[in-house]
């Protein structure tokens, strides 16, 4: 069965904190609605890496994304571009690194800020350049993209908690407040999304240490949450799903074909 999906990409957000900071997401995980799973990112742990990482399944090491300064469009094949190839609509909201790796590169404002291109990877799309850009402002971006043009696939990229992260370090009441911010922004949007027949799938790409950084080892910078929501999902407590596999597992649920590994675990058997 072919679904709708939201993909969510809390940047920055470490586990623990989505573990514990978290409320709304966590209510929907009480009343078995919604599952949390523990993510290892890919080396390194770093931003552009990570989007390519996520969107295509490929690690930076084979990707050749390997830092955050390596300008270009993508040599490999994403979620946009599968579901493009099986006839589906796109969209995204989010930073202007995400257009410079699907759509064009380099990001030129007054053409891409506000991406309507039927022919691009990325049809629909609201992007920004500052790490400050507020939140709320990138979910309400997300949103119209929504309502206006009924995206089969919706990114949804905010960068307000790396960006307090990189101000105040993992320890601060800075950052922990932004994880908190972003749930209950969430909790404007979750419930109509489920209720217009969305899966949703929120995670992050790295998280963050006490220098106020991350591209190590360390569990903080690369332990990630991953919730999922919606009918299609198993919540099955014992999946271990691996970043490498979130765009296989969404090209699943999209029911477009695709190439990539994925987590079959993480969904409903096919009734």
């Amino acid at each position: 069965m072919k679904h709708n999906v939201i993909l969510v990409i809390l940047d920055g957000l470490n586990y623990e904190v989505a573990r514990h900071a978290m409320g709304h997401l966590q209510a929907y995980v009480g009343a078995e609605r919604a599952a949390l799973y523990k993510l290892t990112c890919e080396l390194p742990a770093l931003s552009r890496p990570l989007y390519e990482c996520i969107l295509t399944g490929v690690p930076p090491i084979e990707s050749g994304i390997v830092h955050n300064a390596v300008s270009r469009l993508s040599n490999q094949r994403s979620v946009f571009h599968y579901a493009r190839e099986g006839g589906l609509s796109t969209a995204a909201a989010a930073y202007h690194w995400v257009s410079e790796l699907y759509n064009r590169s380099p990001f030129v404002i007054a053409r891409d800020r506000h991406t309507q291109a039927p022919d691009l990877a990325i049809q629909y799309g609201h992007f920004y350049w500052s790490d400050h850009y507020p939140d709320s402002h990138l979910f309400a971006d997300a949103e119209h993209l929504r309502t206006q043009h009924a995206p089969n696939f919706l990114l949804v990229h905010p960068m307000n908690i790396d960006d307090a992260g990189h101000k105040h370090g993992l320890d601060s009441a800075q950052y922990r407040n932004s994880a908190r911010s972003a749930d209950i922004i969430l909790a404007d949007y979750l419930q109509g999304w489920l209720q217009a027949g969305y899966q949703v799938l929120v995670t992050a790409d790295h998280g963050m240490n006490n220098d106020r950084s991350h591209n190590g080892l360390l569990d903080e910078e690369r332990q990630v949450p991953l919730f999922v929501l919606g009918d299609a999902f198993s919540f099955n407590p014992d999946v271990e799903p691996k970043q490498t596999e979130l765009c296989g597992t969404v090209c699943e649920l999209l029911g477009v074909a695709h190439d990539k590994p994925l987590c079959r675990d993480l969904l409903r058997p096919a009734v």
